[in-house]
């Protein structure tokens, strides 16, 4: 191993976790970013390095344009984003190791993942690199051909719909981001008790034909039976994250950050829960502005 490989290696390794962080962000999946990893190591390990003084710098560069292309691929073969996959599929392991990506998006926070699947690659690049990297946008704008001008609009774009609009300036709205998180937690941790403390007796959840799937609409009525059918969702509750949903508190589902379901929430004066809405149908989503909830992971509002 020459000199040259050898200083490569070992900052590659030093600086693993980093490019680990930036390629999930930028992708939304583990499994897809150590791919990203694998490809970079090649390239990388091709490259002449002998006047490269930032070797962090170049590294995270050879990542980024290694997700930048995967990403443009992944837009051009997807013409409708929430109809690649069925909800139960998209848990299936052929995409990675289910309790590491379940850990990694709760880490960076759900519904930020959510809104950075909605972005343009141009857009995701720039608001991840410099938002949540710092890194500064004259070293952004050459990746993306752009001006640094352009790429700072770019990021700017990106930032607005990740903060979306401002919540609700109901005086209990402290109270009802606490509800639907504790209700979030109650459905992860198997606490039957704590979901049926959280819901009006007469509580009613509607879940279009495109939850289950079935034939028609589902509407449960009751606080036990809306909790017994919460418990039997663990498995898609570990990729739920609170967000705001048309400016208020609610739950996404998006296993690899890829948005499936929303649980909109309605609350009586006493802070219980006595609607929940359960949305799927891509055109019904797509009619919802998502964005991540103030103090959310890597989320500055």
């Amino acid at each position: 191993m020459t000199g040259d490989s050898a200083r490569l290696a070992a900052r590659f390794e030093a600086d693993r976790a980093h490019l680990a962080a930036v390629a999930y962000r930028l992708l939304g999946s583990a499994a897809e970013a150590d791919d990203a990893l694998q490809d970079a190591w090649l390239r990388a390990q091709q490259a002449d390095i002998g006047e490269v003084e930032n070797l962090t710098g170049w590294l995270t560069t050879v990542v980024t344009r290694v997700c930048l292309n995967q990403l443009r691929t992944r837009r051009n073969r997807r013409e409708d984003p929430l109809d690649a996959q069925e909800p139960d599929t998209a848990l299936g392991g052929a995409a990675g190791d289910p309790a590491r990506e379940a850990l990694l998006a709760d880490e960076v926070g759900v519904a930020l993942l959510v809104v950075l699947d909605t972005l343009a690659p141009a857009e995701r690049v720039a608001f991840v690199l410099h938002d949540l990297f710092a890194v500064p946008f004259d070293d952004i704008a050459p990746l993306l051909e752009k001006t640094t001008t352009a790429t700072r609009q770019l990021a700017s774009r990106a930032r607005r719909r990740v903060r979306g609009r401002t919540p609700a300036p109901t005086a209990d709205a402290g109270r009802r981001r606490e509800a639907v998180e504790a209700f979030l937690a109650a459905t992860r941790g198997g606490d039957f008790a704590a979901l049926v403390a959280l819901l009006a007796p007469d509580v009613v959840l509607h879940a279009d034909a495109r939850v289950v799937p079935t034939p028609e609409p589902i509407t449960v009525r009751g606080a036990e039976p809306v909790a017994q059918g919460a418990m039997a969702a663990v498995a898609r509750a570990q990729f739920t994250g609170v967000a705001l949903l048309d400016g208020r508190f609610g739950l996404v589902m998006a296993p690899y950050g890829r948005l499936r379901v929303v649980l909109a929430f309605t609350f009586d004066g006493a802070g219980r829960i006595t609607r929940i809405e359960v949305v799927a149908e891509p055109e019904r989503l797509r009619e919802i502005e998502i964005a991540a909830a103030p103090g959310e992971p890597e989320v500055d509002h």
